[in-house]
């Protein structure tokens, strides 16, 4: 007779018993009871190597072979969240040939970005950005290792450290007065903010990059509108789902055309960049005076070191420059008048603050902006409410991991949505409400440093965290206090306020703030 042993989770027949057994039968009977012996224990293998593996997220069905792509949303944020809703924080949805994975919930987003930063330091790049970043040469793109350290080495400590940034405040002053003297001129009458700001953070930039500005002057809102509608096409691009992403075979065939369309843009900036640095290496060494001499002179130093910094790098990093440093802040401080517009007491507390700290006999400095800590509450509850990158930029583990007890395999596209953790109803009281208070009883745990318990990171954390967030942050304070310390705002006569998003790589406001200044200062040599 055959024996049984007993375990825990099932009844198996005991190999020596099923042996003796076989022996006994007819030979064809024999080797049928061999080939069910071998399936029965290969069975019981699987269901080992199950048990002791974690299982990949759960998620939608999806289709054969395109998985969830038909279904994708081109507001991906918004689509990834409800997702959540359904499948959990952490879940999976097939896009073509890849595996996507999106985290909705601080305890996911620490294991990716802190606790197993260096596996999720890589990016899965996409095919348009590998055109715009030169080859994927860039900051944001470029694969973690030494060359992505000596990118980040040369920006961050060039031109993007405290001490850099000091150095330069008169260019940003500059440009604020400038643009504030440009309002005064338009007072009375209706302006589009973003492309003001987008421009006044656009010269700031060109200014510290190569000593340059785009355009001031008469042609100021021309000008600003046809940069500012340049780089939103770029990120408007680079969130676009792309079939070439999802399906690498595919690429060369560029089915929506997306890929043809960014080589245009890469060739506008390119000549732009091109003639700045023709005309720059024939004036000769500049001695260091921008950020652009400085990469010039590494270029022509480090030319045969083990990490060569090159042209290419050189044009790579003034596209993230340009292109990263203007759409950014630029949108936060849009929506930031928008919020405060829709709730005026805000607008009035600011104002207050302004004129007991800078005065009506004053202009704003730099200087004045640690003292001014509403505005401050009112920045942070903006990148609350609408994170510059709602998804941050895509991770890509190097090896497979383990996120929230399921295994995240090799290659996967990862997604961090810090917009719906930043309005999960479990973490914020009354998510949706702008409400710069929520942040007062512990302002200083809320900074943008991507640490804490990763209920508010609006650049992102770990090593892959925003170059910028130094000049951002001064940027978008100078901005703001200036604009409404040096006037009152009002919509137009029958228009509606209204703070829908559209989505691109960026977040951005779907229809321009236009709105009236009135200058509120008494002594008008101010606005000069």
């Amino acid at each position: 007779m055959l024996s049984y042993s007993s375990t825990e989770n099932a009844t198996y027949i005991a190999p020596m018993d099923m042996a003796k057994e076989i022996i006994r039968l007819p030979l064809h009977w024999a080797a049928a009871a061999a080939i069910a012996t071998v399936l029965w224990y290969a069975f019981l293998l699987l269901l080992r190597r199950r048990s002791s593996s974690p299982r990949l997220p759960p998620g939608p069905t999806g289709l054969p072979v395109v998985g969830s792509l038909p279904f994708l949303d081109p507001e991906l944020h918004t689509f990834f969240a409800r997702l959540a809703g359904t499948h959990g924080p952490t879940y999976s949805l097939r896009l073509g040939s890849k595996l996507g994975v999106v985290v909705s919930s601080p305890a996911a987003a620490r294991e990716v970005l802190r606790d197993n930063d260096a596996v999720f330091a890589n990016r899965d790049v996409l095919a348009v950005a590998h055109v715009i970043a030169y080859g994927a040469s860039d900051i944001v793109w470029t694969p973690s290792g030494p060359t992505w350290r000596m990118l980040r080495r040369v920006c961050v400590r060039e031109m993007l450290s405290s001490s850099s940034l000091d150095a330069v405040y008169h260019l940003r002053r500059r440009e604020v007065r400038s643009t504030v003297n440009h309002l005064f001129s338009s007072a009375g009458k209706p302006v589009d903010i973003g492309a003001q700001v987008f421009l006044s953070v656009l010269n700031v930039i060109t200014s510290m990059l190569w000593g340059g500005t785009v355009e001031s002057g008469a042609e100021r809102s021309t000008v600003g509108g046809e940069f500012r509608e340049l780089v939103g096409e770029i990120t408007e691009l680079l969130g676009v789902p792309n079939v070439s992403d999802f399906f690498p075979a595919l690429q060369r065939f560029d089915l929506q055309g997306v890929v043809k369309k960014m080589k245009v843009l890469l060739e506008r900036f390119d000549r732009i960049f091109a003639s700045i640095i023709d005309q720059r290496r024939s004036a000769g060494d500049g001695g260091g005076k921008d950020f652009l001499d400085h990469m010039l002179r590494l270029e022509r130093e480090e030319a045969d070191t083990a990490t060569p910094f090159t042209m290419t790098h050189v044009k790579a990093l003034l596209m993230d420059m340009v292109v990263g440093g203007t759409d950014t802040t630029s949108n936060t401080i849009e929506f930031a008048m928008a919020e405060m517009m829709n709730k005026p007491e805000t607008i009035k507390r600011v104002q207050e603050e302004l004129d007991q700290v800078v005065g009506r006999d004053n202009i704003v400095e730099e200087s004045h902006i640690p003292k001014l800590h509403y505005l401050s509450l009112v920045i942070k509850e903006v990148l609350r409410l609408h994170p510059a990158l709602p998804l941050l930029v895509p991770h890509c583990p190097s090896s497979t991991s383990t996120i929230g007890g399921y295994t995240i395999p090799q290659g996967s596209r990862v997604f961090v949505n810090v917009w719906a953790i930043h309005r999960d109803p479990s973490i914020w009281q009354n998510p949706l409400e702008f409400k710069p208070e929520r942040f007062s009883s512990t302002e200083s745990k809320w900074d943008y440093n991507g640490g804490g318990d990763f209920t508010y990171f609006p650049f992102g954390s770990g090593r892959r965290i925003c170059a910028g967030i130094s000049m951002a942050e001064r940027m978008t304070a100078y901005s703001l206090a200036s604009l409404l310390h040096s006037f009152d705002w009002k919509l137009q006569e029958g228009a509606v306020l209204d703070l829908e998003e559209k989505f691109g790589i960026v977040l951005k406001k779907a229809k321009p703030l236009v709105a009236i200044p009135t200058p509120r200062l008494a002594n008008l040599d101010l606005y000069s």
